[in-house]
């Protein structure tokens, strides 16, 4: 069986390949559906930064609600794990490779509405993407978080916490 430990790898320039490949599978896996906006994010979609080698997609829907009734079962069939417990009702998460199920987490995707949510994520991405000094810093602290917290991801989500404060601070007043 596969660990779901917190693994922090080098930069890679095939994440943005990766993504795309899948945004098309996805894509089709949903086609009929109204998807506003698919984009790429977390550290993967920021070049020279260091990541869990796990692609992070955004999907944009007009409702969630309706997402929920039909995206499991469409996602299914790409091996996509539904967390229907997830507690934040107003987003869907889905996880590609998720051990017990596979072989190590390959893919995230994160369905919302237009909204603070998707607002933040394309901002954080985005203010990396231009501070290559501030990609150097995240990546740093990433990979101390991991030696610290390496089977717990919420311990290691919570260590971010305050870095992604502070950028989406300055995304704002940029």
């Amino acid at each position: 069986m596969a660990s779901d430990a917190i693994e922090i790898v080098d930069p890679d320039p095939a994440w943005p390949a990766k993504f795309a490949d899948e945004k098309r599978r996805v894509a089709e896996a949903l086609a009929g559906e109204t998807l506003l906006a698919v984009e790429h994010v977390g550290s993967t979609a920021v070049p020279g930064s260091a990541a869990k080698p796990v692609i992070d997609m955004m999907i944009v829907v007009p409702s969630v609600d309706e997402a929920r009734n039909r995206f499991p079962a469409a996602l299914k069939p790409l091996d996509y794990v539904f967390w229907a417990d997830n507690p934040d009702a107003d987003r869907l998460f889905f996880v590609k490779g998720m051990p017990p199920f596979g072989d190590g987490r390959t893919h995230h995707v994160h369905v919302c509405e237009p909204g603070r949510l998707m607002a933040d994520r394309l901002a954080f991405r985005d203010y990396l993407r231009a501070h290559p000094d501030e990609v150097l810093r995240y990546s740093a602290l990433k990979r101390e978080l991991a030696a610290q917290h390496g089977e717990d991801r919420e311990a290691y989500t919570r260590g971010k916490d305050g870095f992604v404060a502070r950028i989406l601070e300055l995304a704002k007043s940029a």
